[in-house]
């Protein structure tokens, strides 16, 4: 069944105009607060019994809304958002909310606001149309996904086995393709610890931290390959100018199209702990994400959501892609998930983030087709 739905763009613009304009750093969980507390008004708006999930490890709270549904305790649908970004606040000065031409432009717009937005349009359309979904819907929006969701992994993991199936809106593929599986990500700490001496008197006695840490960068940078990917984001280190650097830290990304690849990654990361020239190096591991290699349920998944994109006059790719989502865990743990079911556009992560605006309806006419046809007798 193709829901017969009034979508427009006009509509789906302003309501994430005001979600683009409430910037929403991870590191601040009040300004994060803010945008979960503008996602719950419009959601209990749309009908939806809306709960807040205290946040933990200083990070924001979690918004969970479960829609009405006469098989409530059915295992539903997930959609599965988050409401952080990587701009900082005040990135609106230089990145402000503007629609020039065929794009929009914004702070978090495609990373993955505009995607959140879509499926809020997708299921207000049904319920002005008088349809009923075949499984309950439940929306749960998280707010440290950047940073590798250290604080809800547990969360989402627990609700998503609730559930039959995840939608995922991050950013759509540049083919008009969906994400259908996810590369492995683990984050590392990195620390040097040196030591001080007088930088102009005396610099020959200290040992620089700084200096041992830009070392090890180019030799972490230098370990990648095809199949696994190095990269150091982070770097912080001394105190005055007039002291040899006793302490720098850093942080560190690997990234591998294959579990056992990143493992092997792993192994090399740690292996470069120790003490060399009188600076000790040490790494530790952090934040991991699990490769998300798609299964039988995953492209069941996909050929339906094919099947009805091609009815609504839109071919529809799939492939596995970098950049880790809360899909890796999902897919990872088996239930059947679809990721990369928002807008298409380009810049995320930059000064130059938008979406292509003919892209929000036809997604949201996507999405809306999903969550009518899931669990449909003979459709599942």
């Amino acid at each position: 069944m193709i829901p017969d739905l009034h979508v427009d763009a006009a509509s789906i613009l302003a309501t994430l105009r005001p979600w683009v304009e409430c910037e929403s750093p991870t590191h601040d969980a009040a300004a994060v607060n803010r945008m979960m507390g503008l996602a719950a008004r419009d959601l209990a708006v749309a009908g939806a019994a809306v709960e807040t999930i205290p946040g933990r490890m200083g990070l924001s709270d979690c918004v969970r809304a479960r829609f009405p549904h006469r098989h409530r305790d059915r295992p539903g649908i997930l959609v599965l958002g988050h409401l952080d970004t990587v701009h900082p606040v005040g990135t609106l000065a230089s990145l402000p909310w503007r629609i020039a031409g065929d794009r929009a432009y914004g702070p978090g717009i495609l990373d993955m606001k505009g995607g959140n937005v879509i499926a809020l349009a997708a299921i207000r359309a049904l319920v002005a149309s008088g349809i009923e979904t075949p499984l309950p819907v439940t929306f749960l929006f998280t707010g440290d996904e950047e940073v590798g969701s250290p604080s809800t992994r547990d969360l989402i993991e627990a609700e998503a086995a609730r559930h039959a199936f995840v939608l995922v809106p991050e950013p759509g593929q540049a083919d008009n393709g969906v994400v259908t599986g996810r590369y492995a990500i683990a984050r590392f700490d990195l620390e040097a610890v040196g030591r001080p001496s007088h930088a102009g008197a005396s610099p020959h006695e200290g040992r620089s931290a700084i200096r041992a840490m830009a070392r090890m960068i180019l030799a972490i940078d230098g370990m990648s390959d095809a199949d696994c990917t190095f990269s150091t984001g982070i770097v912080s280190g001394g105190q005055w100018v007039n002291c040899v650097p006793t302490l720098c830290r850093g942080q560190a990304l690997s990234m591998a199209k294959r579990q056992a690849d990143l493992d092997r990654g792993v192994e090399r990361m740690l292996a470069l702990s120790g003490e060399q020239d009188g600076v000790r190096f040490s790494v530790n591991r952090g934040v991991t994400r699990p490769v998300w290699e798609p299964d039988a349920g995953c492209m069941a998944l996909y050929d339906q959501a094919r099947r009805l994109s091609e009815a609504l006059g839109q071919p529809l790719s799939h492939r596995s892609a970098g950049g880790g989502s809360d899909g890796n865990f999902t897919g990872a743990n088996g239930i059947p998930t679809l990721d990369g079911l928002g807008p298409l556009g380009q810049g995320f992560h930059t000064l130059d983030e938008h979406v292509l605006i003919e892209t929000l309806p036809q997604r949201a006419r996507l999405f809306a087709a999903l969550l009518a046809n899931l669990g449909a007798a003979g459709r599942s």
